[in-house]
């Protein structure tokens, strides 16, 4: 006699929502979504919805209340809407682009020395130490002082700095991941190296890669507009946000809106940036845990 037949019904596997799902689930993120696209939009759409030319003279120096001038004019008597609805772009474009180019060669160091390690991991994060002895707006303010304002030096020092900072936490991140056991399969089958660092770990490090970027832009904000501010950054005629704070700085006591307009965009730009970011990284610590929050 034959016991009862026990039927076994197979699991189906719990999938764990993706980085950017988890993130979205916290407010801060969205939040942050919400006044980093609205910062992206002006600087975006702006130059097309200007009243007048970033360089025509509409009005009196710091001038006010003057017919189809919202907002007055700045220091030479440009119209101050028109001139912060230019000036966005090029701060979005010279922090994206060093964020980005900062993250990128960082990750590659940093997966190199991880993967590598012994005297390759040595050589290159001995100059990162290096690098990272130079404070960031410091380094670049030598470095412009010495060469001169220029749109690629401008990325290209905020980048470099960058670099270091990113290297070292994708590093960490390599070596948990050069543990597991489909990099060393991988490593058994004999495939190349470099396939190994772009296939097998690059994709299980996106989480801190991630966000560092979010790190990194907020950090090139800050930098660029603190050189604008100083002159440093883009020269007049542009229309740049932080340009328009040093120009019209003497002048808010009587026209504080040439001021108010470029410093309150960089402020909800940085703070959105950061609360994406923070959005990111706990749901990156949350899916590392397998806690879904």
């Amino acid at each position: 006699m034959s016991g009862p037949s026990m039927s076994t019904t197979p699991k189906t596997p719990v999938r764990r929502p993706g980085l950017f799902r988890t993130a979205w689930r916290f407010g801060r993120t969205r939040i942050g979504v919400a006044l980093t696209g609205l910062v992206v939009l002006v600087a975006v759409v702006g130059p097309f919805v200007a009243p007048y030319t970033p360089t025509e003279f509409v009005a009196k120096p710091f001038e006010s209340g003057v017919d189809d001038v919202l907002f007055g004019g700045d220091n030479r008597g440009r119209d101050v809407l028109t001139r912060f609805l230019w000036g966005g772009w090029t701060l979005l474009l010279l922090a994206g682009s060093a964020a980005g180019i900062g993250v990128a060669a960082g990750t590659v160091i940093g997966i190199i020395a991880g993967y590598r390690r012994g005297w390759v991991d040595d050589v290159l994060m001995r100059v990162s130490e290096v690098l990272l002895a130079f404070p960031q707006l410091i380094a670049a303010l030598l470095v412009m002082s010495i060469i001169g304002p220029k749109v690629w030096l401008i990325v290209t020092v905020i980048a470099v700095s960058h670099m270091p900072r990113v290297a070292r936490v994708i590093r960490e991140a390599t070596r948990k991941v050069i543990e597991q056991d489909y990099v060393k399969a991988a490593e058994a089958i004999g495939l190349p190296r470099w396939r190994i660092m772009a296939v097998e770990i690059l994709p299980n490090v996106t989480s801190p890669l991630l966000v560092e970027l979010g790190l990194r832009l907020t950090y090139s904000i800050g930098v660029v507009a603190v050189l604008g501010f100083l002159g440093m950054g883009m020269q007049p005629p542009t229309a740049d946000w932080g340009l328009m704070i040093n120009e019209n700085r003497q002048g808010m006591a009587v026209q504080p809106w040439a001021v108010a307009l470029p410093v309150t965009a960089i402020a909800i730009l940085t703070v959105g940036a950061n609360l994406i970011t923070d959005g990111l990284s706990r749901a990156a610590i949350g899916i590392d845990r397998g806690v879904e929050k």
